[in-house]
């Protein structure tokens, strides 16, 4: 070997030498980095008893309109009972495990797997969704850590994370886990959630109750038993069901006697004001805020509501459902919105939240035919029938026809619909002959209605019409024929109300808000409401709606002289359906728009009594009061 060539050697040599050398000390700095940060951290691990002491949170209030009536607290006083492992039923622990953290008793605090899968995910969806936290990672979070996503917090999670899962065994860490996750408004673990939701002791559920109660953990408030989606919590317990049988926790048999097995939840007890307004108010704080932020960061929420109009609203309705009960009518709602702001003022949902009137051993969806629970001001979808028929009218309106235009009321038919011909008839069998769209309007007859919507309005148009004042509901035009106009399309009472609402402020739509404004803990405004109406509508147009409207002489021949609707200064128009199934009345003035719907929630027929017989009493008893107060 040359000269040259060993020192070429040993430069290389030298080289290598120098890289690793570097190498060595950057790792060595890593890591002794990372055991300086590690201890840092995991010497703030809080005593074991701190699991079991819920840090101070401060709840989420929702007033009236003036923030003098405190109507609800979210996550107020905490109903909470500690209890040991021992005293969790084995279905209850196996079924939290499966539902949250499978791979519990094998990962060491962090399940990389979830973790991988979720990075996967939120990759493909280009944002955060996804998420892979255990049991002991939910556990740290929710009792020590803030819910900002940093990442100092991430890495803080991670270690306390991982020194907990180091220093506890599985069952203490689950034992704490079991005793404070939240599992609805203001009720942490499991023992106060077994008693809330079934009346029953945690080490006594059966599979099925143990499954819906792990069920919960996902979404407290989404997936509550006395909410909206009780459906899909039904649904998640069936999935944890099958996973128990996936993971043999359980067998097939016994999983589908769970799934037959009827679910019987405790009635709700609850000190809730206005329970289907606030219930939509939380849907909204919830989506924009999310639940555990509501929990603990002491919002103050002041809503629309009056709470002198909503008081009248509720007795308003009990009284007149007790008067419809003999024309198998047992429900009804009631919304008040003012037209020029969009402030919902009064929003009662059902006959009876909380079933106080029902009588003994009555069920409510098949002997009483109403769900107290059930909001069909928001969340009913019912066909509104003639109260539909203004929208096709303001349409004609809006193409220069005018309430002077003749057509003929007669026996007509419009070809075929549905496979078969149509051929409508008026409410009362009469045909009348030539007609102005005034007269048609105000006396609500179907035939020139219908000849109104085919040969003047237009169906699309109609549609579009509905639309633009903000009617969300409705399919696209081609789903439907002539009997729109006679109410074929569903709607929703909250959203009814508001497009009436925009006869009265001459063509402005201001769209439903139920907030006025938020405040922090320390009172500052974190969001405030503006009224911002649109023009969705010409005045001239609206102006000849609201004269119809109003026009108790044009009526008269059809409701009499001195109907419900005879109110002098409002306007108002009534809708049934064609097989009596809904019964509605929607009237307003410049200040107040309300609407009213009145039927069974199983969509069973009345003694087929009209919306004139049902609906426009309440109307006129509430608005007449109403309009007092205001």
């Amino acid at each position: 070997m040359t000269k040259r060539s060993t020192v070429k050697r040993n430069l290389i040599l030298q080289k290598i030498f120098s890289f690793f050398k570097a190498l060595f000390f950057i790792c060595l700095t890593l890591i002794l980095t990372f055991l300086i940060v590690f201890f840092y951290i995991a010497k703030d691990l809080p005593r074991p008893e701190r699991f079991t002491e819920r840090q101070m949170a401060l709840p989420t209030k929702i007033y009236d309109r003036t923030g003098q009536v405190l109507l609800y607290s979210i996550f107020g006083e905490e109903k909470r009972e500690v209890i040991p492992l021992n005293e969790v039923s084995d279905y209850l622990k196996k079924a939290v495990i499966i539902a949250e953290d499978r791979n519990f008793y094998t990962h060491f605090g962090i399940d990389l797997k979830s973790v991988i899968r979720a990075i996967m995910i939120d990759l493909q969806l280009k944002k955060p969704v996804q998420g892979g936290s255990t049991i002991p990672q939910q556990l740290i979070r929710s009792t020590f850590l803030t819910t900002g996503k940093t990442l100092q917090r991430k890495a803080r999670e991670i270690i306390l994370t991982l020194e907990l899962d180091r220093r506890y065994s599985k069952e203490q860490i689950l034992e704490w886990y079991l005793n404070q996750i939240p599992l609805g408004s203001n009720i942490y673990g499991v023992e106060a959630a077994s008693q809330t939701f079934f009346s029953k002791r945690a080490k006594d559920l059966s599979l099925a109750e143990a499954a819906t109660l792990a069920g919960v953990i996902k979404a407290p408030t989404y997936l509550s038993p006395y909410g909206e989606h009780k459906d899909e919590l039904l649904q998640r317990k069936d999935y944890i069901l099958d996973s128990m049988v996936q993971e043999g926790y359980i067998d097939s048999k016994s999983a589908e006697i769970a799934k037959k097995e009827e679910v019987k939840f405790k009635k709700a007890a609850t000190s809730i004001q206005a329970p289907h307004f606030i219930l939509y108010v939380k849907k909204l704080l919830v989506a924009k805020y999310g639940e555990e932020y509501l929990q603990k960061e002491g919002l103050k929420v002041f809503t629309t509501l009056d709470v002198n109009l909503q008081k009248l609203a509720e007795e308003t309705i009990t009284s007149g459902v007790e008067r419809n009960r003999k024309f198998r009518a047992y429900n009804a709602a009631l919304v008040a919105i003012s037209p020029k702001t969009g402030e919902i003022l009064s929003l009662v949902g059902s006959a009876d939240y909380f079933g106080e009137s029902l009588p003994k051993g009555c069920t409510p969806a098949k002997d009483c035919l109403f769900e107290p629970e059930f909001d069909v001001a928001n969340l009913g979808l019912r066909q509104p029938g003639s109260a539909f028929k203004p929208f096709v009218y303001a349409t004609a309106f809006n193409k220069g026809f005018s309430d002077k235009y003749v057509v003929v009321d007669e026996l007509t038919n419009f070809g075929v619909w549905g496979g078969k011909s149509y051929i409508p008839q008026n409410y009362d069998g009469r045909f009348r002959g030539p007609v102005t769209l005034r007269q048609a309007l105000a006396q609500s007859l179907n035939v020139p209605s219908i000849k109104v919507l085919v040969y003047l309005a237009g169906i699309k148009d109609s549609v579009d019409m509905a639309k633009k004042l903000g009617i969300t509901t409705l399919r696209e035009p081609s789903y439907y024929g002539p009997s729109l106009v006679l109410g074929g399309g569903e709607v929703k009472l909250l959203e009814m109300t508001s497009a009436y609402g925009v006869f009265a402020t001459e063509g402005l739509l201001a769209r439903p808000t139920a907030i006025l404004r938020i405040e922090d803990s320390q009172g500052n405004v974190v969001e405030e409401y503006k009224p911002s109406p649109k023009r969705v509508l010409g005045s001239n147009v609206a102006k000849l709606i609201n004269s119809i409207l109003s026009d108790n002489e044009a009526r008269t021949p059809i409701f009499g002289a001195n109907s419900p609707l005879a109110l002098e200064g409002t306007s108002v128009k009534t809708g049934t359906t064609q097989y009596f199934n809904d019964a509605w009345t929607v009237g307003y003035t410049s200040k107040l728009s309300v609407g009213i719907w009145v039927g069974n929630n199983d969509n069973s027929s009345n003694y087929k009594e009209p919306g004139i017989g049902l609906a426009a009493p309440i109307w006129r008893a509430f608005i007449e009061k109403a309009l007092e107060k205001l």
